[in-house]
C-alpha cells in the first residue's frame, strides 16, 4: 500500500503529468454532459462524441431530448453498446428534467441519482465536471488504479470512492478523478501497463509491475 507520508508525493506526480485535465467527453453544458456520461457506459469516449455531435446538433437540451423521445433517439445513438436501453434512460431523463427541473439539471447527488440512468458515478461525473465540486467516480480505470498501487483499496467501486476521499489531500481532490482516470487510461493499463514509463512506479508493489519489467529485461 502507499504509505501515508508518500500520499502527497503520489498524487503530485499524477498532476503534474496532466496539469489541466479535463473530460475527454465533448459537451457545452451540464445536459450535454449528463447525457453524453449516461452514453459512455461499456463504451469508448470517442463513439460516444461521434454520436453525441450529430445528436447535439439537432437536440441539446431537456425538451428537445424529450420531444424526439426514445425511438427519435435511437438513430443517432444507435452505433453505441446498449443504445436501444439508453435510449430509453435518456429519453426518460430528459422529461423529468424538463417537467419537474425546467430544463436545468439539478446541483445535487440526490436528486441526480433518482433519473433514469443515472447512477452513483454519473452523479459524481456531472457534479465534478461541470459544477466544479470535489467528487470522485470511481470506473473501471479508477477502481484500477486504486487497488493496483495499493493507494485504495476496495472490493467494489462504493468501497474505493470512500476510501479516496480519506486518503487524497485535500489540495488534489477536485481533480483527483481525472489524475487517476487519465493515468489508468494511458498508462496503469488493464492489459500491458506500462510500468516503465510510471510516474508512479516506485510506490506500487502490484504483481503486474513485477511481471512487466521482469519481461521487458528479459527482451532487453
Amino acid at each position: 500500500m502507499v504509505k501515508k507520508a508518500d500520499r502527497e508525493t503520489f498524487m503530485a506526480r499524477l498532476q503534474a503529468q496532466n496539469p489541466n485535465p479535463k473530460s475527454e467527453l465533448n459537451f457545452t453544458t451540464p445536459f450535454e454532459l449528463i447525457v453524453a456520461v449516461a452514453l459512455s457506459a461499456q463504451a469508448t469516449d470517442k463513439s460516444v462524441n461521434i454520436a453525441t455531435e450529430k445528436l447535439f446538433a439537432v437536440a441539446n437540451t431537456p425538451a428537445a431530448i424529450a420531444a424526439l423521445g426514445e425511438e427519435g433517439l435511437i438513430p443517432y445513438i444507435k452505433t453505441i453498446g446498449l443504445y436501444k436501453s439508453k435510449a430509453k434512460h435518456v429519453a426518460a431523463m430528459a422529461k423529468i428534467l424538463h417537467d419537474t427541473y425546467h430544463d436545468e439539471v439539478p446541483q445535487d447527488f440526490e436528486k441526480l441519482v433518482t433519473l433514469p440512468g443515472v447512477g452513483r458515478k454519473t452523479a459524481n461525473v456531472v457534479l465534478n465536471v461541470a459544477f466544479g465540486e470535489p467528487r470522485i467516480a470511481v470506473d473501471t480505470h479508477i477502481f484500477r488504479v486504486a487497488n493496483r498501487t495499493g493507494f485504495a483499496k476496495g472490493k467494489t467501486p462504493d468501497e474505493v470512492e470512500a476510501k479516496l476521499y480519506k486518503v487524497v489531500p485535500k489540495a488534489y481532490l477536485k481533480d483527483a478523478h481525472h489524475y487517476l482516470l487519465l493515468h489508468g487510461r494511458y498508462c496503469c493499463k488493464a492489459r500491458n501497463p506500462e510500468c516503465e514509463r510510471c510516474v508512479v512506479a516506485e510506490f506500487c508493489s502490484a504483481p503486474e509491475k513485477k511481471a512487466r519489467l521482469e519481461k521487458l529485461a528479459k527482451a532487453n
